[in-house]
C-alpha cells in the first residue's frame, strides 16, 4: 500500500489527473461552441442549419457524416487553441531561457565540430590553436 500511496501522491500523477479533468471540461465547451455557435454561423452561408442532421443511407444503414464534420471542426479548434495558447508561448519562453549555442569550428585533424574557445578536440584530443577573439571597439 505504501508504494501505491507514493505513486498516487507524486506531483506528476496529480497534475495529470487535473489536466484530464480540465481537458474534458474544455472539450465540452469547444463541442458546445461548434454545435451551438460555429455550425449555425457556417450554415448561414451554406444553407444547412445543422451539420449533425446530414446523413446518407445505404441498405438501411445510416452514415452520419454531419456528426463527423462537427467533430473535425471541434478537433481543429482544440488543436488551434492548444497550439496558440500552449505550444507557441512555451517555445518562445524556452527560446529566451535557453543559453545561446556556442560558436563552433572544425577540428583540423578529425573535422568534427568543436567550440571556438576549445584548446583540445574532444573527439581526437589534438591540440587546437585558439582563434583570436574580436576586439571590442
Amino acid at each position: 500500500m505504501k508504494g501505491f500511496r507514493d505513486f498516487i501522491l507524486r506531483g506528476n500523477v496529480v497534475d495529470l489527473a487535473v489536466a484530464v479533468v480540465i481537458g474534458a471540461a474544455f472539450t465540452a465547451i469547444v463541442q458546445s461552441f461548434v454545435k451551438d455557435l460555429l455550425t449555425p454561423l457556417l450554415a448561414a452561408f451554406g444553407g444547412q442549419p445543422d451539420f449533425s442532421a446530414l446523413y446518407f443511407t445505404i441498405n438501411n444503414s445510416r452514415f452520419m457524416y454531419g456528426n463527423f464534420i462537427n467533430n473535425v471542426i471541434a478537433f481543429l479548434i482544440v488543436a488551434a487553441v492548444i497550439y496558440f495558447l500552449v505550444v507557441m508561448p512555451y517555445q518562445q519562453a524556452m527560446g529566451r531561457l535557453r543559453p545561446p549555442a556556442p560558436r563552433m569550428r572544425k577540428c583540423p585533424e578529425c573535422l568534427e565540430g568543436v567550440p571556438v574557445e576549445a584548446r583540445r578536440c574532444k573527439f581526437c584530443t589534438s591540440a587546437l590553436t585558439p582563434e583570436p577573439q574580436p576586439v571590442a571597439p
